[in-house]
């Protein structure tokens, strides 16, 4: 397979098997089937955008769109990445499961999108709770290392 961006320039669209776990649950690496296709004009809120970050293609939700570009971030990850509109070759237009396609227009999949995205402050504090707890069983020899 060749560079994304220049699949992307030939044939308009990519399809590839997803790798990683950024952005479970709504992808399953090794799973899930992608549809990319050329970013064209300013993505929005809640887009999945494919950009290079060095050497390796990401595949994250822009949480923010910014003048220069975007913040964002993938759906299980905790960090918001600061990517500028050149950096962003392509967008997710729909992915496929168990031979079912579903497409980000799709109304579940733009409430999942919203939802998950709303809980963010609930998931970052269920993260630092099971942290604490972890730290505190290791310290009362309860857990290992």
């Amino acid at each position: 397979m060749g560079r994304f961006e220049d699949i992307l320039e030939k044939e308009g669209r990519l399809i590839y098997r997803i790798k990683g776990v950024s952005m479970l649950p709504m992808l399953r690496q090794d799973s899930d089937i992608v549809v990319i296709e050329q970013a064209r004009g300013k993505l929005k809120k809640y887009d999945v955008a494919l950009y290079r970050r060095g050497p390796d293609y990401v595949l994250h939700r822009v949480i923010r769109v910014t003048d220069w570009g975007y913040l964002i971030r993938g759906d299980n990850t905790y960090a918001l990445e600061k990517v500028p509109s050149d950096a962003v070759i392509g967008v997710l237009t729909a992915f496929i499961r168990g031979g079912k396609t579903r497409r980000v227009t799709d109304p579940g999949v733009r409430a999942y999108a919203w939802v998950w995205h709303a809980i963010y402050p609930l998931r970052v504090f269920c993260l630092k709770v099971r942290r604490r707890l972890g730290r505190l069983a290791r310290k009362l020899g309860l857990r290992r290392g």
